[in-house]
């Protein structure tokens, strides 16, 4: 029994032995290292000086909508942010023409930027969309890019026109879309699968977009409303166009207002200024010929005058020319 116990007593010093001999061990280890201390005002954070930055153009000053986009008012910055649809160069901007204001330092974004078709318009030029269908269209084979000659017939239905004509209308205008198909490069939306492209050619397009001279806007429009348009293809290559000296110029539905003495005269009305002057549509069939292009209004009143003691009833006409008015009685 008492050896028992002497076992036991001699296992007990042996664990504390142990205990106590694996408390120094652990008292020797170093303490852990203290944490860096905070970086100096002057001094850049080690964080600060890997970040990455990603080349963006910015405008060097206000940039207001609607004008074109100087090439100095450009500069290229290096951002932490690289921001969806920014540009890395200035030289694809300059001309281009932002859709809102931007404020000096903005970055500029691709959808910011006017685009589409009518970025593919030339100046002096307008964009008109016109009826279209698979006659119109030369059994759909108009292709965007295009050149065309624009014919009209008008056929005679006894009231506004006094007989039946087909001519030429305008020559060689460029065809910038033709259904949904467009110049500037877009997809419509069915044009997301080889099957869908399939179905857009055969599928009949319903409007032509031609590229016109502003001054010829209005033909185009009168001629649409007054008669049947048809397209004819021709080739890129082949130039020739009638010549305009050929033919009298319509007379315009809006007279300029007379010059004042000593005042140069006025040159020949062009682009905008002859588009805002207009045409009517009886000088457009007839092609202005005296006496029936149109008819000066006529205003006509009963006036009672005096013959030797007597009096009789008479007419008194009042004529209208332009600016000037004749009243003749009889």
């Amino acid at each position: 029994m008492i050896n028992v116990t002497k076992i036991i007593a001699a296992i007990l010093v042996l664990l504390a032995l142990a205990l106590g001999g694996y408390a120094w061990v652990l008292s020797r280890k170093a303490p852990p290292p203290p944490p860096p201390a905070t970086a100096s005002a002057g001094t850049t954070p080690a964080k600060s000086a890997q970040t990455q930055t990603y080349p963006v153009v910015v405008a060097t000053r206000a940039l207001p909508a609607g004008q074109a986009i100087p090439a100095d008012a450009l500069r290229v910055e290096q951002l932490t942010i690289n921001p969806a649809g920014a540009f890395k160069e200035t030289a694809p901007l300059a001309g281009r023409v932002p859709v809102i204001d931007l404020g000096e330092g903005s970055p500029l974004l691709a959808g910011q930027l006017v685009s589409g078709l009518a970025l593919r318009v030339a100046e002096g030029e307008r964009a008109v969309a016109v009826k279209a269908d698979e006659v119109m269209g030369v059994g759909n084979k108009v292709q965007p890019g295009d050149f065309v000659d624009v014919f009209l017939m008008l056929k005679s239905d006894n009231k506004d026109i006094d007989r039946s004509q087909a001519r030429l209308l305008l020559s060689r205008k460029r065809v910038l879309a033709f259904g949904s198909a467009s110049v500037d490069g877009l997809q419509s939306k069915i044009d997301k699968n080889s099957g869908a492209q399939a179905q857009q050619r055969t599928e009949a397009a319903r409007t032509a977009v031609l590229a016109v001279p502003v001054d010829d806007v209005n033909r185009l429009t009168l001629a649409e409303n007054s008669g049947r348009l048809l397209l004819a293809l021709r080739n890129p290559t082949d130039m020739s166009e009638p010549d305009p000296k050929l033919f009298a110029e319509l007379p315009t539905a809006l007279h300029p207002a007379p010059t004042k003495p000593g005042e140069p005269r006025r040159p020949p009305l062009e682009g905008l200024d002859r588009a805002q002057a207009g045409v009517t549509a009886a000088d457009f069939v007839t092609g202005g010929k005296p006496g029936i292009a149109r008819t000066p209004p006529v205003a006509m009143r009963r006036t009672a005058t005096s013959d030797t003691g007597g009096s009789r009833v008479g007419l008194q006409v009042e004529v209208i020319r332009g600016d000037r008015s004749e009243t003749i009685r009889y």
